[in-house]
């Protein structure tokens, strides 16, 4: 079901005549079908297009925020929205990079399909002539015969031909080598498009650009089966500006699901973006106009410090992923951590959130002041900790400490969670238990 909340942040901007520059301007087109049809196919009234979300984990993440926004933007034009998620290519997975991916069992992947699809369509109007549908290849794909299959859609596969795809040829470079069942992906996602342009007509596949082999894997059968020219359109990986993946660290990504990730650590991701890659996240993550976001970049360029492109960026994807009462909330939050806003009264939720993105550890009502100073990572001896105290350097939940034998019983609130400071901006949190 669409979250009005989250269509209310979209603008009903782009219109036929101007999609295409549109999503180019905003950096979206990395690669694509002939780009002088494809444009023009876009300017000429309403298409059905589609793009495919595999359920190979409980939410999606960032790089699929990319993929949502861009079926959206296209909706917002007028085009009509198929979103698939793939009860049967998530049984398998596309092939990763370096190794083989682990299959989920049938009941995993099918629980992670219908919360992919509930996020998928939080995104995308369900309403008026251009409301989105979302489908499941499980549909057509579970009742097929392996037989069927291979005479009727893999007779038209050349194994030359798959094996110069991308990803296939990396595994085939590695110590890992490829299993058949990956070596296949290709053919069910070309599989896929067929099926959606027979029951749609669907004529335009979206996706990451290092999924173009299997992009094309579609187009390529549709020519062949069809005798139709079809599209697809390959966005950019996003990457920093270092050049790292976008939304990675350490295999910590950064999910849509509040359960995985917190409000308010997604809101800081957002907010500590670089100058150098700001107004790219502004282009590809919000709605906002052409002219607000050359606005921003002016801003970044003259007054960096302010980062104020910063904050409009954590404001609006926050707001368009969470809702606005809860990129409230944390803002409320992040404000009161730093001493320019009341703890008491914030939601219980995002500062237990916002703390366990701080250093921080739990304690028993009894334990002083100073030994968490020391346990939580803000001194480094308990002398250090004494002299900070007396030099009226420390806080709890922004009040003063002035005795090295306080208790954090005797300053703890917020249900048994404290703040607890060194400084104007070195900050710790407790959990009393």
């Amino acid at each position: 079901m669409s979250d009005p909340a989250i269509l209310a942040t979209q603008q009903n901007d782009p219109s036929f005549d101007d999609v295409w520059e549109e999503l180019r301007w905003r950096g979206l087109v990395h690669v694509s079908t002939d780009e002088s049809s494809l444009k023009e196919l876009l300017a000429g009234g309403p298409i059905t297009y589609y793009c495919g979300f595999d359920p190979t984990a409980p939410s999606l993440h960032l790089g699929n925020l990319v993929q949502i926004l861009t079926l959206r933007r296209l909706q917002l034009a007028g085009h009509h929205p198929l979103g698939l998620v793939g009860g049967s290519t998530g049984l398998i997975g596309d092939p990763r990079p370096t190794a083989e991916r682990t299959l989920n069992t049938k009941e995993t992947v099918a629980e992670w399909v219908g919360r992919l699809r509930a996020q998928v369509s939080r995104f995308l109007s369900g309403e008026g002539e251009n409301a989105v549908r979302m489908v499941n290849n499980l549909d057509w794909t579970e009742g097929l015969s392996a037989i069927d299959f291979l005479r009727d859609i893999g007779k038209h596969y050349r194994v030359g031909t798959m094996l110069k795809k991308d990803a296939v040829a990396s595994r085939l470079n590695s110590e890992a080598g490829i299993s058949y069942t990956e070596f296949s992906y290709q053919i069910l996602q070309g599989f896929d498009y067929l099926e959606l342009y027979r029951q749609y007509g669907c004529v335009l596949q979206t996706g990451g650009s290092d999924q173009w082999g299997n992009l094309t894997s579609g187009t390529d059968l549709i020519h062949r089966v069809e005798g139709v020219h079809v599209h697809a359109i390959g966005t950019p990986l996003i990457t920093n500006s270092d050049g790292t993946k976008f939304g990675k660290s350490e295999g910590n990504a950064i999910w849509l699901d509040a359960e995985m990730c917190s409000p308010y650590r997604f809101y800081q991701f957002w907010l500590n973006a670089d100058d150098a890659d700001v107004i790219d996240r502004l282009k590809v993550f919000t709605f906002l106009s052409r002219e607000r976001i050359e606005e921003l970049e002016r801003k970044v360029a003259e007054e960096p410090f302010r980062r104020e492109a910063q904050r409009v960026l954590a404001h609006e994807v926050t707001t368009l992923v969470h809702g606005p009462e809860a990129t409230a909330a944390v803002i409320a939050a992040s404000e009161a951590l730093f001493g320019r806003g009341e703890l008491a009264g914030l939601d219980h939720g995002t500062l237990e959130a916002a703390l366990r993105e701080l250093p921080h550890t739990e304690a028993a009502a009894d334990a002083t002041v100073v030994q968490l100073l020391v346990d939580t990572g803000l001194v480094s001896s308990l002398s250090e900790g004494r002299r900070a105290i007396a030099q009226g350097g420390v806080s709890v939940d922004n009040v003063r400490v002035e005795d090295d034998a306080a208790t954090i019983g005797d300053r703890a609130g917020n249900g048994g969670m404290a703040v607890l400071r060194r400084g104007k901006k070195t900050l710790s949190g407790v959990f009393v238990r």
